[in-house]
């Protein structure tokens, strides 16, 4: 065995056009199965959405009982809370068919034009309590081509290649309307 190792490439089995016309007819082909596919994939979507508005219809009634039932539990569980929660110990009760809970959702904060409100922070003299700065590094400064080879120098920062891609496009062409 030499020094070297040696890898060996699979072969691929798959149809190589040996001349212009053999490519051209490839992309034909290509452009076809793409149609295709299509096609299927639009029949696949008419038949989910049919099924999905049948089998909809037939759930509407049930979860608008779900619902009510839910209502008349919730009502009944206000109303026997304090017994329930062993007066406010716990926020569940288990009955022998399942459990019932109080959850409180956690407080959040809605901000409507933010503008505004960054402003009233500051002439309310706030700025250090409500508003932080936020400092990120610039990757699409660093992508420019003039400072690529800067950026790349910097420890922890990898400028990657933009790649290649082989794209084929078969031309799509409506027909046209028949001449009277």
């Amino acid at each position: 065995m030499s020094a070297r190792n040696r890898m060996k490439t699979p072969g691929t089995n798959v149809p190589v056009p040996q001349d212009d016309s053999e490519a051209r007819e490839t992309i034909r082909d290509i452009g076809d199965l793409n149609r295709d596919a299509l096609r299927i994939e639009a029949e696949l979507n008419d038949k989910i959405a049919a099924l999905q508005e049948d089998y909809g219809a037939l759930g509407e009634p049930i979860r608008d009982q779900v619902l009510a039932k839910q209502e008349g539990l919730k009502m009944f569980a206000e109303a026997n809370r304090a017994r329930l929660t062993n007066g406010g110990k716990v926020k569940f009760h288990r009955f022998s068919t399942g459990m019932i809970s109080w959850r409180l959702r956690p407080a959040k904060v809605t901000i409507r034009g933010k503008d505004a409100v960054i402003e009233a922070i500051k002439s309310a003299k706030l700025g250090k309590k409500f508003l932080r700065v936020k400092e990120e590094v610039n990757k699409d400064a660093m992508l420019e081509e003039d400072n690529r080879k800067i950026a790349g120098a910097i420890q922890g920062v990898t400028i990657g290649s933009d790649g290649e891609d082989f794209i084929v496009e078969p031309h799509e062409t409506e027909l046209a309307e028949a001449q009277s």
